[in-house]
């Protein structure tokens, strides 16, 4: 499906391409550059699918951010909009087609 559906003209359906949209800390670029500089708007879906989607740009990107089960690794964060994704080990939060993922490293230490 191209998008959703924003009215229908004299030409036939106008189609609005809204996908979601996705951010990450500059740090996450030194390990995948072919990230930097574009923007990354993707299908909706499932937080695994968005992840999935990535790892074919930038493969290896999910072994980064995954640990050996497909969970999110303790010390990287992601968040659709302003909320932290609650299903951290099978990824099933869903990410609606106008949503903004951000994915960052948490900070530790002392």
């Amino acid at each position: 499906m191209p998008g959703k559906q924003l009215a229908t003209g004299i030409f036939g359906p106008i189609w609005l391409n809204i996908m979601p949209t996705v951010k990450m800390t500059p740090h996450l670029y030194r390990f995948f550059p072919q990230l930097e500089n574009r923007t990354i708007s993707l299908p909706d879906g499932s937080v695994a699918e968005i992840l999935r989607a990535i790892d074919e740009l930038a493969p290896g990107f999910g072994d980064y951010v995954l640990d050996e089960h497909g969970a999110l690794r303790r010390h990287v964060n992601l968040c659709i909009n302003e909320t932290l994704v609650i299903d951290r080990k099978t990824l099933s939060d869903r990410v609606r087609d106008d949503a903004t993922v951000y994915i960052f490293q948490a900070l530790s230490g002392g």
